[in-house]
């Protein structure tokens, strides 16, 4: 990739030293994914920011009739859940679990009939965030390797989630890179066009 090629895909509010660090964290792509994608500097405390990991939000299992508090990731935009944004109605907060890989291996993997080499190149594209449905948290901020499923979302009211100790319910923020992986990860999975229907009226 040349810098001069991508940079107009980058976000424009980015200095032009942020603007080629992230170049150069996307060309080593997929070969770390790793502690990068957390960001290691202070943060404002009292707004959530997309693709923020929070403990213990209310998840909902529809096939088990079951509610339970769970680590969770945010998928909402910043700005329309910041409270400091005055509008005429209040946005849901969006989100989904976070499920430790170890637990996906054992609980579902495991229990296919795929062999021993399916089921690692399986876990190796997991890795290498090749699978559209998920996004892959290595171990890092959070003490595990966790997945987050796309389609497992959960939303409450905004209200709801209290930003007076919002210090001690983040478990992560994504880095700048995390945040551009994670935009293009969830942009393939709910806005591509690729079914081939022409949709006449």
């Amino acid at each position: 990739m040349i810098f001069d090629d991508i940079k107009i895909y980058l976000p424009k509010y980015l200095t032009p030293e942020l603007q080629k660090k992230l170049f150069r964290d996307l060309n080593q792509f997929p070969e770390n994914i790793d502690n990068r994608l957390y960001s290691s500097e202070c943060i404002e405390q009292d707004i959530i920011y997309q693709g923020d990991g929070i403990k213990d939000l209310l998840v909902v299992d529809m096939s088990r009739k079951e509610f339970k508090n769970k680590d969770s990731m945010i998928f909402s935009n910043t700005c329309d859940i910041d409270i400091r944004n005055t509008r005429f109605f209040s946005a849901n907060i969006i989100y989904s679990p976070i499920v430790k890989l170890e637990d996906y291996i054992n609980k579902v993997l495991n229990r296919t009939s795929k062999t021993e080499d399916e089921k690692k190149s399986h876990i190796n594209s997991i890795k290498k965030q090749e699978i559209s449905q998920m996004f892959y948290l290595p171990e890092g901020k959070i003490d595990y390797e966790g997945l987050v499923f796309f389609d497992t979302i959960n939303s409450c009211q905004n209200k709801l989630l209290n930003r007076d100790n919002l210090n001690t319910k983040r478990i992560f923020s994504l880095s700048q890179y995390g945040h551009y992986l994670f935009l293009f990860k969830l942009s393939i999975h709910f806005c591509r066009i690729s079914e081939k229907v022409e949709r006449t009226y």
